[in-house]
């Protein structure tokens, strides 16, 4: 199986993620987009509520400013008047500044009373003429005349001021009552798009698990097979191939059975044949059970493929660990050992290697090599492997399913040595540091050797 299988989705399920990230991407922007909308109601009401506020101040100055100084019209005392006149207008006038300027700083789209500027300008320019007149009626004693002028001169204007603050209430009073039906109808909108979007994302997200699951399985299952199959020709091209050895051996004694000195000489044959047989059962039994279950670090798995070889004539069996040895990955370990094995195994049951070397370099990255001194292979072989022969060719889809470099050097009569480096990040699922560099060159080599 190829490593690039494994994000091999197909079609459905890669619609069904998009389907997922689009109706995500879509159900937050319709749900931002109420609440957006929901803001800008609320800013109008707000503005229209500030600006009903401003108004009211400046209604409730300017009927206070009239009834102080009706009041002291009525007291008939020229200096008091002519002493609270002027800081009661500047007052008024400090008023009109801040409603200005209260309703100036209206959110854009907020309906401001056309009406009402222009008369906060008329007070401004005619309030000072005003009450300076008034004031120098009061000091000549025309009280009567002072009484009719703020009569005639500002009762008219708090009149045109309370229409103007009853209109702009009345406008409020509209806005408030748009924007509680507009409110309600973002409301309703968020309570339907919310569950709907919910409830959609839960099921294309349960699909979606579903069927990342069944993919993983089916990955599985055909890793499994793939594997098992490869055991299967293997068994075909070793030890079925010894058992039928064996029966030829055995056929032939039979038909010479009267030749005592033959007979025993095949007997002695077909001994050696069935050794062989059950040593080559016993390393595809080795091979299959080794794998994922198996929990002992790296050097100790790739130490008991090596013992395998004692009984196939290898009398130098070598493992060399250079640098400090850190924690590898599982799955990684998996793979590495499955590549070593694979690799030690073609070496004593087809290369009739007599010496085999395994080394495991510790450094910024990971370095596997396997090296052996038996028969080698041409070109062709080693780039497209033995006919019904596979071990070449698994082992670099499990170099590949790890991101690891796979490198074979071979030629005829002169061994083969198989190389795997794999990225430190990859391996031990984190950047080495600098102090991990220096450790693993003052480590030195470890070497055993049987």
């Amino acid at each position: 199986m190829k490593s690039s299988d494994y994000f091999n989705i197909g079609p459905r399920l890669t619609l069904a993620f998009a389907l997922l990230i689009a109706l995500i991407l879509v159900g937050n922007a319709l749900v931002v987009w109420q609440f957006h909308m929901a803001r800008i109601q609320t800013d109008r009401l707000v503005a229209t509520n500030q600006q009903l506020i401003a108004v009211l101040q400046f209604q409730v100055g300017l009927l206070l400013f009239h009834q102080r100084l009706d009041d002291l019209a009525r007291s008939g005392d020229a200096h008091r008047l002519t002493t609270e006149a002027e800081p009661l207008r500047r007052v008024l006038d400090e008023q009109a500044q801040k409603t200005k300027a209260a309703l100036a700083n209206q959110p854009r789209g907020t309906k401001v009373n056309p009406g009402f500027l222009p008369t906060l300008e008329t007070i401004e320019v005619s309030l000072p003429a005003q009450v300076d007149a008034i004031s120098d009626l009061a000091k000549s004693g025309d009280w009567g005349t002072v009484r009719r002028r703020l009569d005639n001169e500002l009762k008219p204007i708090e009149t045109q001021t309370s229409v103007l603050v009853g209109s702009i209430r009345q406008q409020a009073n509209g806005e408030l009552m748009q924007a509680a039906l507009k409110m309600g109808s973002v409301q309703r909108r968020i309570l339907f798009i919310v569950p709907v979007t919910a409830i959609s994302t839960f099921f294309i997200a349960a699909f979606f698990g579903w069927a990342i699951t069944r993919r993983i399985v089916e990955l599985r299952m055909e890793e499994r097979v793939s594997e098992r199959t490869r055991l299967a020709r293997d068994l075909h091209d070793t030890l079925l191939q010894t058992l039928q050895g064996s029966k030829l051996v055995a056929d032939d004694a039979r038909e010479h059975r009267s030749d005592a000195e033959y007979t025993s000489r095949s007997l002695e044959k077909l001994s050696g044949w069935i050794d062989r047989a059950m040593r080559e059962g016993r390393a595809a039994l080795n091979t299959l059970h080794a794998g994922a279950f198996d929990n002992r670090e790296l050097s100790k798995r790739l130490q008991s493929a090596l013992d395998e070889c004692e009984p196939y004539g290898v009398s130098e069996r070598i493992l060399n660990i250079r640098g400090t040895p850190l924690e590898v990955d599982p799955i990684v370990t998996d793979e590495i050992c499955s590549v070593g094995r694979e690799a030690i195994r073609n070496a004593f049951m087809h290369s009739r290697a007599t010496r085999i070397e395994v080394q495991l370099n510790y450094s910024e990255d990971f370095t596997m090599i396997v090296r052996d001194n038996g028969r080698g292979m041409d070109s062709t072989t080693a780039s497209k492997g033995r006919d019904g022969h596979f071990g070449l060719q698994s082992m670099r889809e499990r170099a590949a399913r790890i991101h690891g470099q796979f490198q074979l050097i071979t030629a005829p009569n002169l061994g083969t040595t198989i190389e795997l480096k794999i990225v430190g990040k990859t391996a031990f699922g984190r950047k080495t540091s600098v102090w991990s560099k220096l450790r693993s060159w003052l480590g030195g080599t470890r070497r055993s050797e049987v």
